[in-house]
């Protein structure tokens, strides 16, 4: 009976959680992410529209635009909502996140907020394939210790191979801007990468 139980919870599960597992890596840059599903957890939020999650960016300081004599591995939080807004496949977001590094020895933190947008591509007959972009920005006002602002943005294309396992080719741009040493680019770079849903 327990066996059974927990079977059919399992299955259950994987067929209404998109809780998801990220690694993108290009020749020198490691990241990796988690984002679960807040409506797994709470039944007072619709499946698949808030998530909660966690990345860390290992970095090459050769991926920075700047010249940078030391750069820090990125850590960040983040909250987000997205909702489908139409049937064409378009779904917008909006979220924040806390995130903290460090460049030339000088320390970033912030709480950006940003926008992001996801399609999916109008061809039935083919595999699901998706274009995503989100852009994130921290003024002065949300940017602590050495930090004076931050600017994120990124775009993505992916391929669903297999029922929730995403193919990855993407972009990415980091500023970082401080007080003492002024804007550094932090990671300037492409990647490839897969994603997983469970």
């Amino acid at each position: 009976m327990l066996k059974k139980t927990t079977l059919i919870l399992a299955t259950s599960l994987s067929l209404f959680a998109m809780n998801t597992a990220e690694l993108n890596i290009n020749q020198k840059d490691l990241e990796v992410g988690l984002k679960f599903d807040v409506g797994q957890f709470n039944n007072n939020v619709e499946p698949q529209t808030m998530f909660v999650g966690m990345k860390m960016l290992i970095p090459d300081a050769s991926d920075s635009s700047d010249s940078l004599t030391s750069i820090d591995p990125y850590f960040e939080g983040n909250f987000m909502i997205i909702r489908p807004v139409s049937d064409a496949g378009l779904s917008l977001g909006i979220g924040f996140k806390l995130n903290y590094t460090q460049v030339n020895d000088k320390s970033f933190m912030s709480l950006p907020v940003g926008l992001e947008a996801s399609y999916e591509l109008p061809f039935p007959n083919l595999i699901p394939m998706f274009v995503a972009a989100h852009v994130y920005y921290a003024p002065q006002v949300l940017s602590f210790l050495d930090a004076k602002d931050y600017v994120e943005y990124r775009i993505n294309y992916n391929v669903e191979m297999i029922k929730n396992v995403h193919l990855n080719v993407g972009y990415r741009n980091i500023n970082t801007n401080y007080f003492n040493i002024g804007r550094k680019n932090y990671n300037d770079s492409f990647y490839v990468g897969v994603k997983i849903g469970f």
